[in-house]
C-alpha cells in the first residue's frame, strides 16, 4: 500500500513571507495564496493545496481629520517691540545670574549710552573681552532685542562652542551687517561650520573680517560651499589665514561663480608662484564682479605674475584695484605686466611697491602704461629706482591724460630725475598728487641739494595747479548739467489795459485769442522756431502800435491740448488776463509763449452745422489761423465787396471755426466770391509788408490742414 507523500514542514520565516505575499496578492486578487503551516479551514476548501487570500481594504481619514494642528514659527523679533534700555540691561543681568557667568562692564556701559533702539545701532564693541560659552549664551538677551551695524569680536578668545553659539545668534536675529572675528585662532571646525551657515543664510551680512583666524583644510570646504551657493558678502578679509594650498584652491573655485563679492583680501598667506597663483589667475578669468584683489606680502614671484596676467587679459570689466606689494617681482615680471596693461579696461589702481623692479623694470612697464587707458593710480614706492627710472616715469607722465596719483617714495631719485618729473608736470594737467621723499638726496655737488629743493617745490606747485584746474572744470560741468536739466522759466506780470483802449471786436464776437498755443514738443529743434520768434516780436509791435480794431492773424490752440478749465473767451494780446511765460533752453535762443486764460460766455442758440461738415478730427495738432471777418474787424472799405456772412455754428473738433470751414470747398466750391472777398479784406488791412507775408504763409498752412480734415 502506497503511503501518500507528506507535506514538508514550513521553513523558518514562512509566516512572514506568507503575510507579505498575501498583501501583494490582495491587490491583484487573482493569484493563489501559498500554503500555510496550519491545516486548511473547512469553510474554504483548498484549491491545488493553496488557500484563497481574503480581500483587504485600505481607508484614509477625512480631509478635516488628516491635519490635527499647526504651530506658527517663532518670531525672532517678538522681544524687540517697544524695548527700552532698562529692559535690555535687566534681561542681560538676569541671564548672567541664571548661567552663573560674569557680566561684561564694557557691554553695560555701551548699553546705557544707546538712545535710538528702533534702528540699527552703529557698533557693539567687545574687542579684547574674553568670551567663553556661557558669556556668549548670555549675549543672546541683547541680540534678540537689538540690531547693530558693526559687531566687533576681535581677539575675544572664542572657542568652538562659543563661536558656534554666537554665529547662530547672529544668523537667527540678523544682528550685524559688519562682523569682525579676527585674531581668534581657536574657533575650530565647528566654529567655521557655524560661520559658513551664517554666511549662507544671513542676507544682511555684507562684511566679514577674519584676519589672523586660521582656515585650515578641514574647515575650508564649509566656507567655500557657502560662498559658492548664496552669500550676501561684499567684503571678505582673510589675511594670514593659512590659505596656501588646498584651502585657496577650494576658495578660488567657489568664487568663480560668486557674483556678490567685491573685495577680497589675501595678504600674508604665503601664496606661492605656482599652484596658488594659477588658481588666482583662473579666478580672474571667470569672475568679473571682483573689484579689489589684495595680494600683498606673499610669494607670487615673476612666475606667479604670469598666471595673474593671463587672468587680467580676460577682465573686460570688473577688477579695479590690484595690490602686488612685496611679492619679489623683478623686471621679468614687469615685461609680462607691460604686455597685459594695454588690454585691461577696468584696472584703475596698480600697487607694485616694495618689489625690486629697478630701472629696467620701469622701462618694460612704460610702454604698457602709455597704451593703457584706465590706470589712475600707480604705486612704485621702494622699487630700486634711480634718475634713469625717473626719466622713464616722466615720459609716462607727459603722455598720460588721466593719471591722478603716483607714489615714488623711498627711491634714489636725485636732481636729474626730479628735473625730468618737473618738466613732465608742465605738460600734464591731470596728476594731482606725486609722492616723493621730502628730504633731498645726497649729491657730490652741494649746490645740487638746493636745486633738488627748488624742483620739489615746482613739482608740488604743479600738482596744486592741476588740482585747481580740475576743480574749476568740475564746477563748470556741474553748472552745465544743472542748466541742461533745469531750464529757466520766468513769468512776467499781466499787462494792464491803457485808459481809453476798448476790448477788440474779435473778443466781443467770440473769436479765438491771437496767442500762440502750447507746442506739443517744445524740446524738438525745427526750422520753424525762428519764424515763431519773429512772429512773437511782430505781435508785440502790432499790439502796441496798431489800434484794437485791426487785429493780427490769430493762431488757435487745438482744443485737444486744453483742459476744461482752459477754454474761455479770449482777449487781445494786451488783455489783463494774459501772462507771458519766457522759457530759455541752453543752445536754443529765447522763445516766448503767450498763454491766455479767460472764461467762456453763455452760448447762444445757434443753428447746427451742415451735415457735409461732419468729419473726423484732424490727426494734426497744429495751430490753425482764422480769417478775420468784417464784423470782427469793425472797419471796412466802402468800395470793397462785402463777403457773405456764414451761419455761425459750434466749433469743430479740430479747433476750426465753422465760418472758416464754410469758406473752403467741401464738395463743390461754393463760389469764388467768398474767397475773393476774404482776400480783398486782407488787402484792406493796414499791416506791414512782412505781416502780410506771414499771413499768406499761415493761410496756406491752414488750408492744407482743413483739406486734410474735410
Amino acid at each position: 500500500m502506497e503511503i501518500p507523500p507528506q507535506e514538508a514542514p514550513p521553513e523558518p520565516g514562512a509566516d512572514a513571507e506568507a503575510v507579505v505575499e498575501a498583501e501583494a496578492e490582495a491587490d491583484a486578487d487573482t493569484e493563489e495564496a501559498p500554503a500555510e503551516a496550519g491545516p486548511p479551514s473547512p469553510a474554504s476548501p483548498p484549491a491545488d493545496g493553496r488557500l484563497k487570500a481574503a480581500a483587504k481594504r485600505v481607508t484614509f481619514p477625512s480631509d478635516e481629520d488628516i491635519v490635527s494642528g499647526a504651530v506658527e514659527p517663532k518670531d525672532p523679533w517678538r522681544h524687540a517691540q517697544n524695548v527700552t534700555v532698562e529692559e535690555v540691561i535687566g534681561a542681560y543681568r538676569q541671564a548672567c545670574q541664571k548661567l552663573s557667568c560674569r557680566q561684561i562692564p564694557k557691554l553695560l556701559r555701551q548699553l546705557q549710552e544707546f538712545t535710538d533702539l528702533e534702528h540699527r545701532i552703529d557698533c557693539l564693541d567687545l574687542k579684547g573681552e574674553k568670551l567663553d560659552y556661557k558669556t556668549c549664551e548670555a549675549l543672546e538677551e541683547v541680540f534678540k532685542r537689538l540690531q547693530f551695524k558693526v559687531v566687533d569680536l576681535e581677539q575675544t578668545n572664542l572657542d568652538e562652542d562659543g563661536a558656534s553659539a554666537l554665529f547662530d545668534m547672529i544668523e537667527y536675529y540678523e544682528s550685524a551687517t559688519h562682523l569682525n572675528i579676527s585674531f581668534n585662532k581657536h574657533i575650530g571646525t565647528r566654529g567655521w561650520q557655524a560661520a559658513a551657515h551664517m554666511m549662507r543664510k544671513t542676507s544682511c551680512l555684507q562684511y566679514l573680517d577674519a584676519r589672523n583666524t586660521p582656515l585650515l583644510d578641514h574647515s575650508a570646504p564649509f566656507v567655500a560651499r557657502a560662498l559658492r551657493i548664496r552669500s550676501s558678502l561684499a567684503v571678505l578679509h582673510l589675511e594670514n589665514a593659512s590659505l596656501s594650498g588646498r584651502p585657496l584652491m577650494l576658495l578660488a573655485t567657489a568664487l568663480k561663480m560668486n557674483v556678490n563679492l567685491r573685495e577680497l583680501y589675501l595678504a600674508d598667506n604665503k601664496l606661492n608662484g605656482l599652484q596658488d597663483s594659477a588658481q588666482l589667475g583662473n579666478l580672474l578669468k571667470f569672475n568679473c564682479s571682483l573689484q579689489i584683489l589684495d595680494l600683498r606680502n606673499n610669494h607670487v614671484l615673476d612666475s606667479g605674475l604670469a598666471y595673474i596676467c593671463e587672468g587680467l587679459k580676460e577682465q573686460r570689466k570688473g577688477l579695479v584695484t590690484l595690490v602686488l606689494w612685496n611679492n619679489q617681482l623683478t623686471h621679468t615680471g614687469m615685461a609680462f605686466l607691460g604686455m597685459t596693461l594695454p588690454h585691461t579696461q577696468s584696472l584703475e589702481t596698480l600697487n607694485l611697491g616694495h618689489n625690486p623692479i629697478g630701472n629696467e623694470g620701469v622701462r618694460n612697464l612704460k610702454n604698457g602704461l602709455i597704451g593703457n587707458r584706465s590706470v589712475l593710480r600707480l604705486g612704485l614706492a621702494s622699487t630700486k629706482l634711480t634718475c634713469e627710472g625717473a626719466v622713464a616715469v616722466a615720459e609716462f607722465i607727459a603722455e598720460s591724460p588721466r593719471l591722478l596719483r603716483l607714489d615714488l617714495r623711498e627711491n634714489e631719485i636725485k636732481t636729474g630725475g626730479l628735473m625730468a618729473l618737473s618738466l613732465a608736470l608742465k605738460v600734464n594737467h591731470s596728476l594731482l598728487r606725486l609722492d616723493l621723499d621730502r628730504e633731498p638726496k645726497k649729491e657730490a655737488v652741494k649746490s645740487f641739494i638746493e636745486t633738488q629743493k627748488a624742483l620739489l617745490a615746482e613739482i608740488q606747485n604743479g600738482c596744486k595747479r592741476n588740482f585747481v584746474l580740475v576743480r574749476e572744470r568740475e564746477e563748470k560741468e556741474q553748472q552745465l548739467q544743472l542748466s541742461t536739466s533745469m531750464p529757466e522759466i520766468t513769468v512776467t506780470a499781466p499787462q494792464p489795459l491803457e485808459s481809453g483802449d476798448a476790448p477788440p471786436a474779435a473778443a466781443q464776437n467770440g473769436a479765438p485769442s491771437p496767442g500762440l498755443g502750447p507746442d506739443s514738443d517744445s524740446d524738438s529743434v525745427s526750422d520753424g522756431e525762428e519764424e515763431e520768434e519773429e512772429e512773437d516780436g511782430q505781435r508785440k509791435d502790432t499790439s502796441s502800435g496798431q489800434s484794437p480794431s485791426v487785429p493780427c492773424p490769430a493762431l488757435v490752440p487745438p482744443t485737444d491740448s486744453l483742459g476744461p478749465g482752459d477754454r474761455s473767451p479770449p482777449g487781445s494780446p494786451s488783455s489783463p488776463t494774459e501772462q507771458r511765460i519766457s522759457v530759455s533752453s541752453p543752445g536754443r535762443g529765447h522763445k516766448v509763449f503767450v498763454v491766455t486764460r479767460v472764461e467762456s460766455p453763455p452760448e447762444r442758440a445757434e443753428p447746427p452745422a451742415p451735415s457735409s461738415l461732419d468729419s473726423p478730427p484732424s490727426p494734426l495738432l497744429l495751430p490753425t489761423p482764422v480769417l478775420p471777418t468784417a464784423e470782427a474787424t469793425g472797419t471796412q472799405d466802402p468800395g470793397s465787396p462785402q463777403p457773405e456772412s456764414p451761419q455761425p455754428g459750434p466749433p469743430l473738433p479740430n479747433g476750426l471755426k465753422p465760418e472758416f470751414a464754410l469758406a473752403l470747398p467741401p464738395e463743390p466750391p461754393p463760389g469764388p466770391e467768398v474767397k475773393g472777398g476774404s482776400c480783398g479784406l486782407e488787402h484792406e488791412l493796414h499791416c506791414p509788408q512782412d505781416e502780410k507775408a506771414l499771413e499768406e504763409l499761415l493761410l496756406e498752412a491752414s488750408q492744407e490742414a482743413a483739406q486734410e480734415t474735410l
